[in-house]
């Protein structure tokens, strides 16, 4: 497994690149780099969201390497350079969210732990940031502090689309009689888009880098998700605002929205920081969905809260304790 270079997008110098399979015999593309330059201030795993790939990361891994961290990433099971899970690779697929945490235990295991300088802290977007939540008892004596951007914890309303209260029964029932490998309604094996329709990032240069890099390397892309992977987000969402989960977080969390976020629930983000002691909550306005992808005025401002909060290694968050705050800006 290799990465891939691209001029408006170059690989980030010393990146070692290797493969891991999992215990379910499923073989994940992994990548990890070194910081820039010292003092070394430990390790950041960075969690992908879905249909994303290592490459597209890039910006973002050079940021951490010159604040001073070591980086690893990875490609979730059936998406960028890992291995698919159905016989038509574009289709986005998994049967459950668990098989998730398993690429994630398996890649902190055996790579993260294995070989980085700790302390160890947790990058997440999207659906990375609902495997974060989804793996945060277990991985509380491993991990400093998460910060998860625009994490999929309730779907938004991007396209008029059905509410959730109807949309995960019926990719429920759909999964139950044997539709669960189908495309979504309406799905296609390319996401097809154009910058002015984007409902993710009013960046143009990021837009049309990542563009590149696709059409270039069209292999790492996937298309519309599948029903089983819609109704595994469902069981997953549904698990969030139970009313113990948030109160049993004891893993230090930072979660930052953005107020023109149409692919996922920034209120539903919200009430769930508010329930959950160990949370934080930050919201960016003006804002889309992918914070990491936005232009300089919103970005700066996702990295600013990161620093900050990673930073804050206080005496209270290393024994344990939970946080309260939810804060807004």
């Amino acid at each position: 497994m290799d990465l891939f270079d691209h001029p408006e997008n170059p690989i980030p110098a010393g990146g070692i690149c290797a493969s891991v399979t999992t215990r379910d015999g499923i073989r994940l593309r992994t990548a990890r780099w070194m910081p820039d330059r010292g003092p070394l201030k430990g390790t950041v795993t960075l969690l992908q969201g879905r249909a994303e790939f290592i490459e597209k990361y890039f910006e973002t891994i050079s940021d951490l390497r010159a604040r001073g961290f070591a980086v690893v990433t990875f490609d979730w099971r059936g998406q960028g350079g890992s291995e698919r899970l159905l016989s038509n690779p574009r289709r986005g697929h998994v049967d459950d969210f668990s098989d998730y945490v398993t690429d994630l235990e398996h890649v902190m295991r055996e790579v993260t732990l294995a070989c980085m300088p700790g302390p160890h802290h947790l990058l997440a977007h999207s659906t990375g940031g609902a495997i974060a939540l989804l793996a945060a008892g277990r991985l509380r004596t491993q991990v400093e502090r998460a910060v998860l951007s625009a994490p999929l914890i309730g779907l938004g309303k991007i396209g008029g689309r059905l509410p959730q209260r109807i949309i995960c029964p019926l990719a429920s029932t759909l999964s139950a009689f044997g539709f669960g490998q189908a495309f979504v309604p309406g799905g296609k094996e390319k996401l097809e888009m154009t910058f002015e329709s984007n409902p993710l990032t009013s960046d143009a240069v990021r837009f049309h880098r990542n563009e590149a890099v696709l059409s270039a390397y069209p292999h790492l892309e996937i298309g519309a998700r599948t029903i089983d992977w819609l109704a595994s987000a469902c069981r997953t969402m549904n698990r969030f605002l139970a009313p113990d989960f948030g109160p049993a977080l004891s893993l230090p969390v930072l979660i930052v929205a953005s107020t023109g976020d149409g692919i996922v629930s920034t209120r539903t983000a919200e009430r769930f920081a508010r329930q959950t002691r160990s949370a934080r909550f930050l919201e960016i306005a003006g804002a889309r969905h992918e914070l990491l992808m936005e232009d300089d005025l919103y970005r700066d401002q996702f990295l600013a809260a990161f620093d900050a909060f990673v930073s804050d290694t206080t005496v209270a968050a290393r024994a344990g304790r939970s946080e309260p705050a939810v804060s807004s800006a």
